[in-house]
């Protein structure tokens, strides 16, 4: 009874160090990256108090999980898995950000982190 309650401790130990952005592994270039997003948002949102560091910590959390996505696939699939990452961060944002403050970054977001047009997308319908 005790290896198991041991075994289900340290299994929920791994998974909660997994999710959180400090303990994942990091490079400058994205914090930097991460850093440089955060001021283009905050010269319209006004960030204020501890946001400008929640949104930053945020940000990187999710440039991390968009970069293994890169590195492990390629194509429609890939893009698929960041439009559905990019719509979960969207969601996490509301918790840091006033209900003005999302709605306008709910706006702005497509401009400032666009999504990409995979090469083998054509939109076979055009031209037709």
């Amino acid at each position: 009874m005790k290896v198991t309650t041991i075994m289900i401790a340290m299994f929920l130990a791994f998974q909660l160090q997994a999710q959180d952005p400090f303990l994942q592994k990091n490079d400058r270039t994205i914090e930097q990256f991460a850093q440089k997003i955060t001021k283009t948002y905050n010269k319209q949102l006004a960030l204020n108090g501890e946001q400008p560091l929640l949104f930053q910590k945020k940000v990187e959390e999710f440039l991390i999980r968009e970069k293994k996505i890169r590195t492990n696939f390629k194509g429609t699939e890939m893009l698929n898995l960041i439009y559905k990452l990019r719509i979960t961060e969207t969601g996490e944002m509301a918790n840091i950000l006033t209900r003005p403050q999302f709605n306008l970054y709910k706006k702005i977001k497509p401009e400032i982190q666009p999504l990409d047009i995979t090469e083998s997308e054509n939109f076979q319908g055009e031209g037709k």
